[in-house]
Parts: structure tokens; sequence; C-alpha cells
């Protein structure tokens, strides 16, 4: 009997032992289990942005009268109010630029590029200029995943890989996004039949005789001549009477400052006068009419936006340039785009919450924001057409006049008047 108590007892003992734990033992286990540990946010006192842009070389013009000034509004601007909000933060971050001149050479921007990301840390990186410089630089802000906002540049080649890249966001119009095509209709639409084209021998000038071959030609206006410029060319009278005999319509030059300033002057020297004269990159800077004065009348460039075009873009030229700057001293075509993809990458930064890149390109291509430009978003990479105002301008009155385009200020002029006599 005394041995069976025994059992009995023992078995119990053991029974208890192995029960199942109450349920408050087992909550506590299983939220002890499922703790993950805090995330540890590294001491951050600023944002680094890097840049490798051109602060010498052939590309030096373009980028000092082009993004440098919008860019160096924004972050005076946004310093002047303590620097962005980051919310995981929960403070506001100051920009610190670190700016490296890569002399307007390819070979150089890539190397600094990677130092930028490699080396320096940057948390962004902002564009370099020029459209083989974004060619170059969109698979290194893939291969490393930082978010890339390209500013003065197009993209014809890139836009195939665009879906294999998505931290590349593309913020200018270009050559068939959605230049050339608004210009075939303009010429079209006053009976141009010919024109005679030449284009500088980089990926830009590729870009836009390729496309201007294409979108010409659907309009029945046929190309005589589609000559390549080398980069030193500075003689252009054997092109400039080739293209006069021609007796071709229009007289295109897809090429950039350094071009298209003496190319002006020497079309004057030798009395050439064709109906409709269009200059890329150059063209559409204030200088260029600093450099002619009235006599730019009638030319065409690329060109979005100006003053009268709205109250925001009056207010934006008032930003950019220091009082009593002349109105012919803008960036005709790219800074309304460059100043509204600017606010989009504040708007989306804040949005985001993070320094986090990956994040910010997930909101970057999925969110629209109210800037400067309207609703303003990207499509696949690149800035909607229907967030452009304008695509092609017309030296009128000493300014340029958008003429083609989502928004107009002013009809096209055509034939173009004479250049004036010497």
């Amino acid at each position: 009997m005394v041995l069976l108590v025994v059992v009995l007892i023992c078995s119990l003992i053991l029974t208890g032992c192995t029960s199942t734990p109450s349920s408050s033992t087992s909550v506590a286990t299983s939220a002890a289990a499922s703790a993950t540990p805090a995330k540890t946010l590294p001491a951050k006192d600023k944002i680094l942005i890097g840049i490798s842009g051109p602060a010498t070389g052939p590309q030096q013009a373009v980028r000092d009268s082009a993004f440098k000034p919008v860019y160096e509004y924004f972050v005076k601007q946004w310093n002047s109010e303590g620097g962005i909000f980051i919310k995981e933060y929960n403070k506001k971050l100051p920009i610190e630029l670190k700016v490296y001149d890569n002399k307007s050479d390819i070979p150089t921007m890539v190397k600094q590029l990677e130092q930028l990301i490699v080396q320096d840390k940057v948390d962004y990186i902002w564009a370099p200029c020029s459209t083989a410089d974004i060619f170059a630089s969109a698979p290194i802000a893939s291969k490393y995943e930082k978010v890339l906002l390209t500013m003065e540049g197009g993209a014809t080649s890139l836009v195939g890989m665009l879906p294999t890249m998505p931290y590349v966001f593309v913020s200018l119009s270009f050559a068939d996004w959605y230049e050339v095509p608004v210009l075939a209709d303009l010429l079209a639409s006053k009976g141009a039949k010919s024109a005679y084209v030449c284009y500088i021998s980089d990926l830009h000038g590729m870009e836009y005789s390729s496309v201007a071959g294409i979108e010409l030609g659907k309009k029945g206006i046929n190309i005589v001549a589609n000559k390549a410029l080398p980069m030193e060319m500075t003689d252009f009278s054997l092109i400039i009477k080739e293209a006069k005999a021609s007796g071709a319509d229009a007289f295109l030059a897809f090429t950039y400052p350094f071009h298209v300033l003496p190319m002006t002057g020497q079309m004057m020297e030798l009395d050439y006068n064709p109906k409709a004269v269009l200059f890329g990159p150059g063209a559409n800077f204030g200088y260029y009419h600093e450099t002619y004065k009235a006599a730019v009348n009638g030319v065409m460039c690329w060109a979005t936006w100006n003053r009268k075009m709205s109250p925001a873009f009056d207010d934006m030229a008032n930003k950019i340039y220091p009082p009593g700057t002349p109105e012919a001293a803008n960036d005709w075509w790219g800074q309304s785009l460059y100043f509204g993809a600017m606010e989009f990458w504040k708007q989306a930064v804040e949005k985001t919450g993070s320094l986090d890149n990956k994040q910010l390109m997930e909101v970057m291509r999925t969110s629209h924001f109210q800037t400067v430009l309207g609703d303003t978003y990207f499509t696949n990479g690149l800035m909607a057409k229907e967030s452009h105002p304008g695509e092609v301008g017309q030296w009128q009155n000493e300014i340029v006049e958008i003429v083609g385009g989502n928004k107009t200020t002013a009809p096209f002029i055509y034939p173009k008047p004479n250049w004036p006599k010497k």
C-alpha cells in the first residue's frame, strides 16, 4: 500500500513537471522569441550630397547657366529653414554638398561618382552634365542603388534600358521626348519641305540627328544633309556655304554653346538666311542674347517656359536670379524642369522619411507632387510629357516665346526675319 502511494505521488510530480505552461508563461515566451532589436540609426547631423560636375572645360557654360543656379538656390533656401525633415531622425538635417570638378571629362566623372558613393559615402548623388555623362552615370547609380535624378542631358539611348535601371529619373525634355516631334509639326504647319541638319559628334548630337531623320520624314520634310561636327571645330564656313547652296527651308544645328555662338556669327557674315533656324544648347541661354542682342530674333531653340506663362514661373525666376537681372539671362529650356524636379525630390525625401535610397526610388516612381510645373510625376523613369510646359521656343522681341508644346505664349514666326545687315 505504501509503495502504491509513493508511485502515485511520483507520477503526479512527473506529470506536473511536463505539463503545458500556463497561458501567461506562453505569451511571455512567444513575445520574447518574436522581439527583434530596435533599429540603431547612425549619428546624423547633415545630409551629404555628392556632385561630379564641370566647373571647367567645354560643359562649364552649360552647368553654370542651367542646373547650378537652381541647386544653389535650393540648398541655401532649405538650409535657411533648418534643412529637410527626416522622420526617422525626428528632426531637420541641413544639406552639405561635396562637389568635384570633372573638367567636362567623362572618365573623370565616372571615377569621381564612384568615389563619392564608395569612399565619401554620400547620402545622395545629384546629376552630372550632358547626355553622354548621363548615359555613363546611369549604370553606376544602378549598381550602387543610388537615386540619380538627371538634369542637363537627354536620354533617347537610355529609354530602352530604364526598366532595368529603376534608380534613374530623367527630368529634362529631349529629342523624342517630345521636342523634335513638336518641331516637325511646327515646320510642317508652315509648309517647310526640306532641312539641312548638322550635329556635334557625341551622343547628344547623334540622338537628335537620328530622331530628326524619323520625325521630319513623317511630315514629308526632306533632310538634304546630315553632317557631324567635330568637338574642336571653330570654322563653320564650309558647312554654312553648303547649307546655303542647298536652298533648304530649315537649318537645324544640334550642338553645344561652343559651336552655337561662333556659328551664329558666321551665318550673319555669310548672309545665310534660311526660313527657319534652330540651335541646340546655347541658343536657350541668356548669354546668347547678350552676344548678339536683337539679331537673335527669329532663332529657335529648345525651351519650356517664360515668366508670363504663369505666376509660378515668374516667382521662380525671381528666386533664381538676383534683382535687376535682365529677363534674357534666363535658361529658357531646362530651368523650369530642374526647379520642378528639385521640388519633387524634396517632397519625395520627406515622404520617404528616411535616407534610404531604395525607399526614395519607390516613392519617386509612384508619387505625384505639386511643383512649379503643376502636377509633376515620372513615367517609367521619364518626367511625364504632361508635366512639360513647352518644348520649342523662338526668340521674339529679345525674349524667348514658347511656340510649341503643351502651353504656348506666342505664335511661331515663319519665315524668320533676316539677320541684320553688317
